[in-house]
């Protein structure tokens, strides 16, 4: 049995593959790790977005975890940390809050912002420009990600493709959530994870003060894809995340031995 299971959500555009680094060094610390694609990324790139599918998809990767190993919802089981970035960070905190019961603990990076107003449209705005290039955006995208990310990573995101016709539908979708309220719902320890420089994080502490059980982590010089631009302080935050949901279920196990008299 692993120490615990992990589950990775991926940002916009990009795909499961942005996780190997993680994934791998959570292996090493005997940590199960499973990256996810969403609809119209990655393996489902022919996929229609939707809000309902990707969670879906999240929830089918938690009750694979129930099919191979069902006797971890006994007295010994391990804990269940949801991972996300950007628009899976925006995901993940909205399956939190719509499936209670089903993990520990959530990681909610690169989100720190509502996804509505002013700033929406103008992102809106600027995919819709961005789709009317000769190739969609793909060497505008590549470029971008050369320079703002380590070489090593590069092909970790790029591996997987890259989502150029999802923008509009993921943007308009995301548009009728609101994380602010889904963490005022989320009854598990949320850590709320931004790079120092991530554009997206000018509501952090807003968003902070939404959590029942929250704590803001900020990675120094890192940037929007933190986990991509800091790969090993953004795995530390989720071995950290992990020994505490270990340590919170131990003491949960012993009060229930206590209470039924063993």
């Amino acid at each position: 049995m692993p120490r615990a299971r992990v589950v990775l959500v991926h940002g916009l555009r990009t795909s499961a593959t942005m996780w190997r680094r993680q994934v791998a060094a959570l292996a090493r610390h005997d940590i199960e790790a499973v990256a996810v694609d969403l609809p119209g990324h990655g393996s489902r790139m022919g996929d229609a977005f939707s809000i309902d599918t990707a969670l879906d998809i999240i929830d089918a990767a938690f009750r694979a975890d129930d099919a191979a190993a069902p006797g971890d919802h006994a007295d010994g089981r391990v804990p269940r940390l949801l991972v996300g970035l950007s628009l899976g960070g925006y995901l993940a905190i909205e399956y939190a809050a719509t499936h209670p019961g089903r993990i520990d603990g959530l990681v909610a990076a690169s989100c720190g912002t509502r996804p509505r107003g002013a700033g929406l449209a103008g992102y809106r705005r600027l995919a819709a420009a961005i789709h009317r290039l000769p190739d969609r955006g793909r060497a505008l995208n590549d470029l971008m990600v050369r320079v703002l990310i380590p070489r090593d990573g590069v092909d970790d995101v790029l591996a997987g493709g890259v989502a150029l016709d999802v923008m509009a539908p993921v943007l308009e979708a995301v548009g009728r959530l609101d994380p602010e309220a889904a963490l005022g719902r989320v009854d598990v320890p949320v850590w709320l994870v931004n790079g120092r420089f991530d554009h997206f994080r000018f509501e952090e502490r807003r968003m902070l003060r939404a959590a029942r059980r929250g704590r803001l982590v900020v990675v120094p010089g890192a940037t929007h894809l933190v986990s991509l631009a800091r790969p090993d302080d953004f795995t530390a935050v989720v071995l950290g995340a992990v020994a505490e949901l270990e340590h919170h279920l131990a003491r949960e196990r012993r009060r229930t031995r206590l209470g039924a008299g063993e």
